[in-house]
């Protein structure tokens, strides 16, 4: 999954960054309001992590106008205004969710992961396909209860695809779900990981769309 981070404290920026990389998604980071929105007219995030004092354009703002366009991207405001009537204005404005600062990273990922699921319709925080099982928060996949070992990058892949089953997804589309800006991308890296993940998971779980892409079928 790929988040942006809009973040002007180049300290925190890093850290959130860094940590939320190691969690297994792809992050942008940009450090002001217009940026923020230049980058978001791409339509490529799954989450938008949101700081309210931001130069440029004030995250509320930013927020204000995303909605105002009928956008509808999950936003979890992460900022240092800890007044009750900040969080409402934020709230009321379209934000999902609200972080203060200081904050954990811990916490972060989770409530990330539960934005991701409301964003898909689930309640649910295990995933399961068939006789594949995959849990997001430990980055655990199971093939008939049996533990699968899957690298960063491949599970990646999975949970994006497990995500939307019965989805087709472009190689274009789940190249930009699992790399961020400064990432170099092979050309045929989609092609590798999902030659890998039938290799462990069966053939058939992973099926290609001729000329279109790669899907997981609602039932496999």
């Amino acid at each position: 999954m790929r988040l942006l981070l809009v973040e002007d404290d180049p300290m925190i920026g890093e850290g959130v960054r860094k940590g939320l990389r190691q969690e297994g998604f792809a992050v942008d980071w940009v450090q002001d309001g217009r940026a923020a929105e230049r980058a978001i007219d791409n339509d490529v995030y799954d989450l938008l992590l949101l700081d309210l004092g931001l130069p440029g354009k004030d995250g509320i703002d930013v927020l204000a106008s995303l909605r105002r366009r009928g956008n509808a991207i999950p936003v979890l405001i992460l900022t240092a205004r800890d007044a009750v009537s900040d969080r409402v204005k934020g709230l009321d404005i379209g934000a999902d969710d609200y972080l203060v600062k200081p904050f954990d990273l811990e916490e972060l990922s989770a409530r990330v992961r539960a934005l991701l699921r409301r964003k898909s319709g689930r309640a649910d925080p295990v995933i399961q396909i068939g006789n594949v099982t995959l849990n997001p928060a430990t980055h655990e996949v199971f093939l008939d209860a049996n533990p699968v070992a899957l690298s960063a990058r491949e599970f990646a892949l999975l949970h994006a695809l497990a995500d939307r089953p019965g989805a087709v997804l472009s190689r274009a589309q789940l190249e930009e779900k699992l790399y961020g800006w400064s990432e170099e991308v092979e050309s045929n890296t989609i092609e590798v990981y999902v030659h890998s993940l039938r290799r462990k998971l069966g053939q058939d779980f992973i099926r290609n769309v001729r000329g279109v892409g790669y899907m997981v079928p609602k039932s496999s």
